[in-house]
């Protein structure tokens, strides 16, 4: 019986959000080659394969408050959304001794939550109801989770300093004074200019929270509509993802330039036959994941890949906010029938 047949007939085994979003977590940093990130084949000089099954293992405690609902009650009823982002950022640092899923698990546990709760279910507008129905608690724990882990993040917006993530918990009295919700806090981040002339590009995942997650379910479809084994499925749904748009994780750590040079090369992975890409023709980032094509993904050059894959490991280029979208979309992919056995 297959895992779709198992969730039509009700199978407890097959309703289990938190077990999902943990093999979420596994799959997508084994699926390779994921170029620049670690997977089961490449470690980096501060990251290895073993550190993310062992954040994966961590985080379970914070995704089980995700799901939890009190005796079956409503959302009202549940353990905060902070609370549980918190507590699972906590268990993935404990257990990894690093930062290894901060951005996975901040993508996943409203996720969850949608999944899990009789009040929601996993579509954009459900999972939408969770980000709005956050708090300034929420917001508050969302803060003091970074000082459990070294994050990378930009300088705030122009007029949000007191509101700097880096300050963790010491940010508190600005968030209440301001009665700043999460969502209203990652609606800061996702407001960042893209033009090719900026400076900065969106943060992807934030953008995600206030736009109802639709990279999440575009390479959801992608996954659920490709063959193969579920990690090279996911790999090929990160070369869409970065081919799409630029990684903010890269921007971050090396300037917008280089983050959008680095879709550009991944853009020639899935259309290897348009030749050497350059800044700004066809081969180039595609501006939207909805205008990338799931056959074009599926077709993705896995050489060309191995290659890229290389090369951007050799340059420093650590593509994270994509791994983060690509296991956003297993966690989808899984609860709509998703199979890790042929």
């Amino acid at each position: 019986m297959t895992r779709r047949e198992r969730r039509e007939r009700g199978a407890a085994d097959a309703t289990d959000p938190v077990g999902d979003a943990t093999l979420a977590l596994l799959v997508e940093v084994a699926g390779t080659p994921k170029p620049g990130n670690v997977d089961r084949h490449r470690d980096l000089d501060d990251l290895r394969f073993e550190s993310f099954l062992g954040g994966a293992v961590g985080a379970r405690a914070g995704l089980e408050l995700a799901a939890e609902t009190a005796n079956g009650g409503s959302a009202d009823e549940a353990p905060a959304v902070g609370e549980a982002f918190e507590r699972a950022v906590e268990g993935m640092a404990a257990r990894a001794g690093t930062n290894t899923q901060f951005g996975c698990l901040l993508l996943l546990t409203p996720l969850v939550r949608a999944a899990a709760d009789p009040d929601w279910d996993l579509s954009p507008a459900g999972v939408d109801a969770v980000c709005r129905g956050t708090t300034v608690d929420d917001a508050v724990a969302f803060y003091r989770a970074f000082e459990a882990v070294d994050v990378a993040v930009d300088d705030p917006p122009s007029g949000a300093a007191d509101l700097d993530v880096r300050r963790g918990s010491d940010a508190e009295p600005a968030l209440r004074e301001r009665e700043a919700t999460l969502r209203d806090v990652l609606a800061l981040s996702a407001e960042a200019a893209d033009s090719t002339d900026s400076d900065r590009v969106s943060d992807r995942n934030a953008a995600e929270w206030v736009e109802g997650f639709p990279r999440t379910f575009r390479a959801a479809e992608w996954i659920l509509t490709d063959e193969g084994p579920l990690a090279d499925r996911a790999a090929r749904a990160f070369l869409g993802l970065l081919a799409a748009e630029p990684d903010t994780l890269v921007a971050s750590a090396r300037g917008a330039e280089t983050a959008r040079e680095a879709s550009t090369r991944a853009r020639a992975t899935l259309e290897p036959d348009e030749g050497e890409p350059n800044e700004g023709d066809a081969t180039g980032p595609v501006g939207s994941v909805d205008a990338v094509d799931a056959e074009t993904v599926h077709r993705a050059d896995r050489a060309a890949a191995e290659s890229l894959a290389e090369a951007f490991v050799a340059e420093g280029i650590n593509p994270g906010t994509t791994a983060d979208l690509t296991c956003a979309a297993l966690f989808v992919a899984l609860r709509r029938g998703a199979e890790v056995t042929p």
